[in-house]
């Protein structure tokens, strides 16, 4: 998969038990396959991209496996909008889904996410789980897999970069027949480039990022 970084060789998913194992985590007994959408269109987009990828990095309970390309998507939603910088990471998690979710709005929120109720609007940084191991979840608030990804060219593409040809979507189909099924114009790579170099300067990036944040934030 030309133009992705992958961090660890492909793991398999695991056993879904939930087990109470540290303070206010609910986790799993063993890690799942666990694949992030990121997409950003304000502020600096790519940067924005970047610096969560690191973050994701971060998470508890976790390791990153692989980073998509970087892709700039014409946005969906209402007109007037700057296009996307849209990307898939892949993680190897034990972190239950709600604490998983939890943790991406946590890293959306110190980006500056707001949520507002406004459907498909304008983002500073958009984080969605799309695939958890083989389960699906219907819940206020969390719904797994993401119910719009089968038709999203801008979600599909990236995963194909960090995801198998035959990887199962639980309940919508195989990965390389919803691609063939999608129309796939205005998804363009940025220039060939990868996500990052390596997951070390990813990590940092993101902790440059937040620091300039945490400085702009404090000289309010």
């Amino acid at each position: 998969m030309p133009g992705a970084v992958f961090f660890t060789d492909a793991f398999e998913a695991a056993s879904m038990t939930l087990t109470d194992s540290s303070p206010g985590w609910l986790t799993l007994d063993a890690p799942v396959a666990v694949w992030i959408g990121l997409g950003s269109n304000l502020q600096e987009p790519e940067r924005q991209v970047r610096a969560a990828i690191g973050e994701l990095a971060a998470l508890p309970e976790s390791h990153l496996q692989a980073a998509s390309r970087l892709y700039r998507t014409a946005p969906v939603g209402p007109p007037g909008q700057p296009d996307y910088i849209n990307a898939v990471a892949c993680l190897e998690t034990r972190l239950a889904p709600r604490a998983l979710l939890a943790e991406l709005h946590r890293i959306e929120l110190a980006h500056g996410r707001r949520r507002d109720g406004t459907r498909w609007g304008p983002r500073i940084l958009d984080l969605d789980i799309l695939v958890y191991g083989d389960a699906r979840f219907d819940e206020p608030g969390l719904t797994i897999p993401h119910p719009e990804m089968a038709r999203r060219a801008f979600v599909l593409v990236p995963l194909a970069d960090v995801a198998p040809p035959d990887l199962a979507v639980p309940g919508v189909g195989i990965l390389a027949e919803l691609l063939e099924r999608c129309e796939r114009d205005g998804v363009e790579p940025l220039g060939g480039q990868a996500a990052g170099v390596n997951l070390s300067a990813i990590k940092s990036g993101a902790t440059g990022y937040l620091e300039e944040r945490s400085k702009n934030n404090r000289g309010k």
